[in-house]
């Protein structure tokens, strides 16, 4: 198990390297539209005016509760607003530690499944098709979801859920590839592993 653990501080590694290629280059503006300086400066004006500034929320406008905001939401225009009223640093380094951290817990995750398959599953083409499938399912569910039911952009979504695949699966093979034991014998009571 310690090699999974190791594979796992591998696979976070590679998986902040892709999502440093997603996130923090050129390619990460491709899935978000922007204002111009006056309208962005309008709508930030408009926000401080009218958002609660205690912290981060997410808020639905108009919020339909009640049937002045029904008939609001059905009319449109209509927004889900991801709020933080402070702003940050671009490229703030404290959300790279906190993102390293999350991906992470996620290889330990993902390892810890790996090698829970490893003595059923022992060759790595049968490893990364799993890793390929759950990565892939995971992503659709997790993000196709709210331009189905919130009839938010396609673009945006879909970006984002291939970016996840993408360093989800990046992830796994590293650990399927070079940290999980070649054999686990099934009566072993101790987790000792068999190369």
């Amino acid at each position: 198990m310690i090699r999974v653990f190791i594979g796992s501080i591998a696979a976070a590694v590679a998986m902040f390297v892709i999502g440093f290629i997603f996130y923090a280059t050129p390619l990460a503006n491709i899935h978000v539209g922007g204002l111009g300086d006056e309208q962005a400066a309008a709508v930030q004006s408009v926000l401080a005016a009218n958002m609660d500034a205690s912290g981060p929320d997410t808020v639905l406008v108009p919020y339909p509760d009640g049937e002045a905001q029904q008939r609001m939401y059905i009319d449109g225009p209509i927004a889900m607003i991801h709020y933080n009223p402070s702003g940050f640093a671009l490229g703030d380094s404290g959300s790279l530690v906190g993102g390293f951290v999350h991906m992470l817990i996620t290889a330990f995750l993902l390892g810890g499944a790996l090698y829970s398959l490893a003595g059923h599953v022992r060759d790595f083409g049968a490893r990364l098709s799993i890793i390929v499938l759950f990565g892939i399912a995971a992503a659709v569910f997790m993000h196709a979801g709210t331009p189905i039911w919130y009839h938010q952009d396609w673009t945006y979504h879909l970006y984002v859920a291939i970016a996840d695949a993408v360093i989800f699966i990046a992830g796994g093979a590293v650990i399927a590839k070079w940290f999980l034991p070649k054999r686990i014998d099934s009566d072993d009571r101790f987790g000792e592993e068999t190369s």
